[in-house]
């Protein structure tokens, strides 16, 4: 007899392995999440995903500004090329049954049914498919402040793949990936980080093992907050229930530098034909970082500090024409006034000179975010 080849189950294919690349450059420190959606999306390429179920079905949970609903856009943005390729439903607006006409339009005889346009129609949920990809990415955001009646709805859409609408027409979700989100157990997960296992310590160089016994405590805490928020019948139509870290100085710090990046991008796309360079010194940087870290509010407090100590002062100095087409900005911090302080260094960059530039730092982030 032949000798049997042995084979490989951990190698992913070239689309999931672009995928995954791609999602580990965008998102920072949630690598469990992207790996279980990397599996789902292997599986539905390899057409064994189950008949008459989404794609995948899976609920995040952890505190706000951990990267949950950024992790969801990032999926279809890379997958659709469009930042818009979500649908997007706030459980928060479905809190009462009656609400729930938004979402599947009034049933004939009732009062505005012509007028009510569902939310969750087949021509919605295909809009952003393409010759190649032919998946919808629908969120449920803050799925614990969903009504009664929606959670209905969901039992079918998560089992069956079918939602009727309104008008007696059916919806399929057989083609779309499942994502609901929820702060549940963000305050024992916040404990567990900030115990003697500890926040600072898994940051900053702790073993392998110490890794991973904290993310399994994170995965148990997540799960048995979501058990005793749920009812069986709703766990058991979840194939995935990812816990989502706070994140740490290093985390941050990575984020940071895709903020600044998205920046920079933002200043050669702008209408005002004025595109320029920017760059940040180290004090710079560490200032930036310190003004924007909030453990409480994750990356959006560091969001808004960068919009407040660098966006908004950029965008007077291009108003006030300080900043010309060509010139290289550097961003210092000036101890004595305690603020950034903005000079320019170099005027007259050619354009191919700043996208090079560009380039560039965007490839060095990518392998340190895949890397991290």
């Amino acid at each position: 007899m032949p000798r049997a080849t042995i084979l490989d189950p951990n190698r992913a294919g070239k689309q999931a392995e672009e995928l995954q690349n791609k999602l580990r450059s965008l998102i920072i420190g949630q690598n469990e999440a992207i790996d279980q959606i990397v599996d789902f999306y292997q599986t539905y390429l390899a057409g064994l995903t189950a008949r008459g179920r989404p794609i995948g079905n899976f609920l995040f949970l952890g505190p706000t500004g951990c990267g949950k609903t950024r992790t969801v856009e990032a999926t279809a943005e890379v997958l659709t090329q469009t930042s818009d390729g979500v649908i997007k439903i706030d459980c928060g607006e479905f809190q009462h049954s009656h609400e729930i006409a938004k979402l599947i339009g009034s049933p004939p005889g009732y009062l505005g049914h012509r007028e009510t346009h569902a939310l969750l129609s087949q021509e919605v949920l295909n809009q952003h498919h393409t010759e190649t990809i032919k998946i919808s990415f629908v969120l449920f955001d803050e799925i614990e402040k969903a009504s009664d009646s929606l959670w209905n709805l969901l039992l079918g859409i998560l089992d069956k793949a079918t939602l009727t609408l309104g008008n007696n027409r059916r919806v399929d979700f057989s083609q779309a990936m499942i994502f609901m989100t929820s702060n549940l157990g963000a305050r024992e997960m916040g404990a567990l980080t900030h115990s003697k296992m500890g926040f600072q310590t898994t940051r900053q160089g702790a073993s392998a093992e110490v890794e991973a016994e904290l993310t399994s405590k994170m995965s148990k805490t997540a799960l048995e907050a979501a058990r005793r928020k749920f009812t069986p019948e709703f766990i058991n139509r979840i194939d995935k229930i990812a816990a989502f870290r706070p994140l740490g100085p290093c985390e941050l710090r990575l984020i940071l530098n895709l903020e600044l990046e998205q920046v920079q991008r933002r200043i050669l796309a702008a209408p005002a034909h004025k595109p320029f360079l920017f760059r940040t010194t180290e004090t710079a940087l560490t200032f930036l970082l310190a003004e924007g870290t909030d453990i409480k509010y994750g990356a959006r407090h560091l969001k808004r500090a960068v919009q407040r100590l660098l966006v908004h002062p950029l965008s007077n100095l291009i108003a006030t024409d300080q900043i010309s087409a060509g010139d290289w900005i550097e961003l210092d911090f000036d101890d004595r006034e305690q603020k950034l302080k903005f000079s320019k260094i170099r005027e007259g960059l050619a354009w191919h000179t700043m996208a090079a530039s560009l380039e560039d730092g965007a490839r060095t982030q990518s392998t340190t975010a895949m890397a991290a």
